[in-house]
């Protein structure tokens, strides 16, 4: 069997969680293959909002496993507060839920680390989560991490004061930021009792293992492609691969294990923090995408910043991707638009294409439209491609041309039910 992969085509909060959640009872094993507590992934029904930040989408499923890959980062204290509420909901998340061994810890000084640094940078600054993401896959290719395996391992506590050490050390070539480090340890330490609650697996044997037996896999990502560490706008990208290459090394599989991949995008764009956003409306139009759309960030809060469908963004990440079916989430919020507008080029140091540039943060970028008159009218309801207005389908259609994929999704409202297969 082979792996299929789920990620989002644009920076994030595309609507995964959705997805995975819809598509969770067609496979046995749900894997998160990277990132940590600073994705949020919400999932909308029985008229409850759920947010998870660690665990993956598949845990609300029966009879389905949910894996935590090496390639996640993982904070105690945040997975703890999840595993809370999903006591509270009564999930039997124990008997769905496994952790790799091989992922590794986010520390509080981590978190520290994380504030501190993006304090002094001042105007220069990322728009980091603050969850201590950057800092812990620092101290990974650093190879002085702490792994999840060792809160088992003899010796646990001389590698954390250790390692502790060093931030602090590290701590002072920064100015002083509020920070309660010995409050947040002591959480940090009661919260590694939920961890070794959990079955700890290696996980590179356990998902081939599965694999072997002919259990079907969905590898769940965080994030969007274009805050890949590689890829993505860099230096406003995120510490880990979020691309379909980092469900190898997240996970442990075999390039020839992948299979389907689908990307998520929404019908329009958006951002959370700093960094180049090409079709960004600072604008009425910008507000009105905020407002309809709900566009607040699940983890942080923070009002993301809005703008129009950037076509060539999306097909630089299909190319990345391998990606061989899109869904299309939030398409909803443009119901009430008397036109809409998509970037189809780019304009840049004298000429005009349809490729990203090299240095995107420096380079003055005009993106060039193309309108697209609105549908003025609800969707809920329509749960057939068919029945879509003509102007709304063609919009999708005019997607599907351009970017060479075809749409099998397409997503009406938050709820589960809202959801357009074909």
């Amino acid at each position: 069997m082979t792996v299929d992969v789920l990620l989002g085509l644009q920076w994030g909060d595309e609507g995964k969680g959705k997805v995975v959640d819809f598509l969770a009872p067609r496979y046995d094993v749900v894997a998160r293959f990277q990132g940590g507590p600073n994705a949020g992934h919400t999932l909308m029904f029985d008229n409850q909002k759920y947010v998870l930040h660690t665990i993956p989408s598949g845990i609300f499923r029966d009879n389905l496993i949910n894996l935590i890959g090496n390639g996640v980062v993982i904070d105690p204290i945040v997975f703890a507060k999840e595993i809370d509420n999903l006591k509270k909901a009564g999930v039997p998340y124990a008997e769905r839920l496994r952790l790799a061994r091989k992922a590794h810890l986010i520390l509080p000084t981590h978190r520290y680390l994380d504030a501190a640094t993006e304090a002094a940078k001042g105007k220069a600054r990322i728009g980091s989560t603050l969850k201590g993401i950057g800092p812990t896959y620092m101290d990974k290719t650093g190879r002085n991490g702490l792994r999840v395996g060792d809160i088992n391992a003899a010796g646990f506590e001389e590698k954390y004061h250790a390692l502790k050490a060093k931030h602090l050390t590290l701590l002072q070539l920064y100015p002083e930021i509020d920070f309660n480090l010995e409050q947040e340890e002591a959480r940090w330490m009661e919260t590694l009792d939920v961890l070794r609650s959990i079955q700890l697996v290696d996980g590179e044997y356990y998902l081939n293992d599965l694999l072997t037996q002919g259990k079907r896999v969905l590898a769940e990502g965080a994030q969007g492609s274009m805050l890949d560490i590689d890829f993505g706008t860099y230096p406003f990208v995120t510490s880990s691969n979020t691309v379909t290459a980092g469900v190898c090394t997240g996970l442990g599989v075999a390039p020839s294990r992948i299979g389907e991949v689908i990307g998520i995008t929404k019908a329009y764009c958006t951002r959370v923090g700093s960094g180049p956003f090409p079709t960004e409306q600072d604008n009425e139009t910008g507000e009105f995408l905020r407002r309809e759309g709900g566009e607040f960030g699940a983890t942080t809060g923070r009002p993301r910043r809005c703008g129009w469908l950037d076509l060539p963004q999306l097909r630089y990440s299909v190319l990345l991707n391998g990606v061989t079916q899109l869904a299309v989430t939030k398409i909803d919020v443009l119901n009430n638009m008397e036109h809409i507008e998509a970037a189809t080029h780019y304009r840049y140091d004298g000429i005009q294409t349809d490729r990203l540039p090299y240095d995107i943060d420096a380079t003055a970028i005009e993106p060039l439209y193309r309108k697209f008159p609105g549908w003025r009218q609800p969707l809920s309801g329509i749960t057939q491609y068919e029945d879509l207005p003509d102007t709304a389908a063609q919009y999708l259609e005019f997607m599907e041309q351009y970017l060479g994929v075809p749409i099998t999704m397409a997503s009406t409202g938050p709820e589960r039910e809202s959801l357009i297969v074909r």
